[in-house]
């Protein structure tokens, strides 16, 4: 059984995108470091060493890329009264309420309101129903955190 990455459909379809346009970057990357061969000593040549660290750099990334996408799998949210990939839910700490959507580990971005199911706060919550309290250990202390919504967006 293969390994699976986890990722709403919105996660998923942007991995596909970014390694469409990376694919049609690349031929120009390859036409700038053939440029900067051309140009003669490459030991001097600061052209040829950006143009060959920018094409080394596509080329890891398209790599890391098809590793996501061979092993991505799209969660469906399963309509469920449970928190699960592709929630969007509402929690209080009982001073603050915050509204996160969660997400599989390689498309979580707090400042987007997504966090990971893998994250210390994702994995309380995951399987929790609206009204639950769950613990977080955090940095700065364990903290509470009751459940007051939960929608699913997948």
């Amino acid at each position: 059984m293969k390994p699976q990455i986890p990722f709403t459909r919105a996660g998923y379809q942007k991995i596909l995108d970014e390694k469409e346009k990376l694919i049609q970057e690349r031929p120009e990357v390859v036409s700038n470091l053939q440029k900067a061969r051309e140009m003669g000593d490459l030991s001097e040549n600061g052209y040829y060493k950006e143009s060959k660290a920018r094409l080394g750099f596509l080329d890891g990334r398209l790599r890391r890329l098809e590793k996501l996408i061979k092993f991505g799998v799209v969660v469906k949210a399963s309509q469920s009264e449970t928190v699960e990939i592709g929630s969007q839910i509402k929690i209080s700490d009982g001073k603050s309420e915050f509204s996160y959507q969660i997400v599989g580990g390689y498309e979580s971005d707090p400042e987007k309101q997504t966090i990971s199911h893998l994250s210390p706060i994702g994995k309380a919550l995951m399987g929790k129903k609206k009204n639950d309290s769950v613990e977080v250990m955090m940095p700065a202390g364990t903290k509470t955190f009751k459940i007051l919504q939960i929608n699913e967006s997948n």
